[in-house]
């Protein structure tokens, strides 16, 4: 099949030609033709497979059809991370080129006064992270009330991350009469519950089996003690010759120190997280993708939105505690039919995680060796390991009013009453405290349930 046959606008397709794509991926031909119906869509896909342009596509094939009557949005896309967002509204840029449509980004960590001076000269697309486009609906600096289409994508992953209270409050604001699409790499229970309480009749696709990896990336594990992974990680590229490595750590302390540590080793690394700037997380990604650094070292939240062309490997340095999340890593390589490469160095204190993703798979993973190197276990590798999450608590207490105050900058939830969370950063600890436990229990009693669309007539006939 063709681009052609798909029925998408000569302007789109000229756009299409110019990056050089000659046939549509499976999630693309399946799903471009059904949205471009009007109907809801509950899509399945995994990262890599070509789905940002699958919902872009005809999205703007459909705004096309008419001028918008207001400086309003048409149309919404809802993302977990900054980088996953700024990457769609290129997408939306570069095969929007050749038609008159107006589009811009909103998500945090950034001044808000340059994104309210785009919103004022009128979008059609808006593509935003969760927490910072509620900061604009609170200064009212954008009106949601002429949305006719709603894409999520990443769902599973802004369930994660506990956005469905922010998704919740922007589906109060939106049209009942709209076009909504959802797509989500991994299903799970939350994810079916959302879906029914928000898609009208979906017409669901599905490319794959669920909760898998794809197939064009090759999958091993190493065996190796957790006071030798640094050890391992550096022999492994030096002697493998490694490029353009991605490696995932599970704390932001961890990043740092795992960058510091390559560097010391002679590797040119850089840490990405959700605690660096994001001119800092900018500056990082662009020197990865030109290969100024030779691996980059990141936690799960900023590496949504990584898009590397032909990234040939990827290497968990610790396994995630949700299983889900390594098909999620793994996906930021073998993308678009291309071949890669995922590694992952595993100790004993993590095989619980390791039976998780296999069960999750359906298969075992390949275990593989290591020569010319010393492995064997110290001391500390003999002592019992730290309770799953221990880290995370222990650094609570110190990080979480400086977590309160960054929440929005941090692609976080944002807590009830947020739009003042800057102004109220300065209390005292004891009273913050008492406030968050009386807010988490609101919030918690105020968003059960989910929004029903009620039943709604042709698409866009308003």
């Amino acid at each position: 099949m063709s681009f052609e046959q798909l029925g998408l606008l000569p302007e789109l397709l000229e756009a299409i030609r110019t990056q050089g794509y000659e046939s549509p991926t499976p999630i693309q031909s399946k799903a471009i033709p059904v949205v471009l119906t009007g109907e809801d869509v509950l899509a399945g896909a995994q990262t890599g497979t070509g789905k940002t342009a699958a919902f872009v596509l005809p999205m703007l094939q459909i705004l096309n059809k008419r001028r918008r009557t207001s400086k309003n949005p048409r149309a919404l896309v809802l993302t977990p991370t900054r980088e996953l967002a700024a990457q769609i509204e290129d997408s939306v840029r570069t095969y929007g080129r050749h038609l008159r449509l107006y589009s811009t980004v909103v998500f945090g960590g950034v001044g808000i006064n340059p994104q309210i001076a785009k919103l004022r000269k009128g979008v059609d697309l808006l593509v935003a992270t969760p927490g910072r486009l509620l900061d604009h609906v609170g200064q009212r600096t954008v009106d949601l009330s002429e949305i006719e289409i709603l894409v999520l994508d990443e769902a599973d992953r802004m369930l994660d991350m506990g956005f469905i209270h922010d998704i919740r409050k922007v589906l109060r604001l939106l049209p009942e009469d709209r076009q909504n699409l959802l797509f989500s790499a991994t299903y799970s229970n939350e994810i079916k519950k959302l879906a029914d309480g928000l898609l009208n009749n979906p017409r669901v696709i599905e490319v794959a089996a669920r909760n898998t990896a794809a197939e064009t990336v090759a999958q091993a594990i190493y065996r190796v003690p957790r006071s030798r992974k640094r050890t391992a990680l550096s022999h492994l590229i030096k002697e493998g010759d490694w490029h353009q490595v991605l490696v995932f750590t599970r704390t932001k302390h961890g990043a740092n120190r795992l960058a510091r540590q390559l560097t010391t080793d002679g590797i040119n690394a850089a840490a990405i997280h959700g605690n660096k700037s994001q001119s800092a997380r900018t500056r990082a990604l662009g020197d990865f993708k030109s290969n100024a650094i030779q691996v980059l070292v990141a936690t799960d939240v900023a590496a949504r939105g990584i898009d590397v062309d032909q990234l040939p490997r990827v290497v968990n340095f610790d396994l995630p505690e949700v299983p889900e999340t390594y098909v999620h890593r793994i996906g930021r390589t073998g993308r678009a039919g291309t071949e890669g490469k995922a590694v992952s160095l595993v100790s004993d204190n993590e095989r619980r995680l390791l039976r998780a993703i296999e069960r999750l798979l359906g298969r075992s993973i390949e275990v593989a060796s290591i020569t010319g190197v010393d492995l064997s276990p110290k001391e500390s590798d003999l002592e019992p390991p730290p309770p799953p999450g221990s880290h995370r608590r222990s650094q609570g207490n110190r990080h979480g009013q400086r977590r309160r105050k960054n929440a929005s900058n941090d692609n976080r939830p944002r807590r009830q009453g947020s739009n003042n969370s800057s102004n109220n950063s300065n209390n005292s600890n004891n009273s913050n405290n008492s406030n968050n436990s009386n807010s988490n229990n609101s919030n918690r009693s105020s968003s059960a349930g989910s929004q029903k669309k009620r039943s709604r007539g042709p698409q866009h006939s308003r």
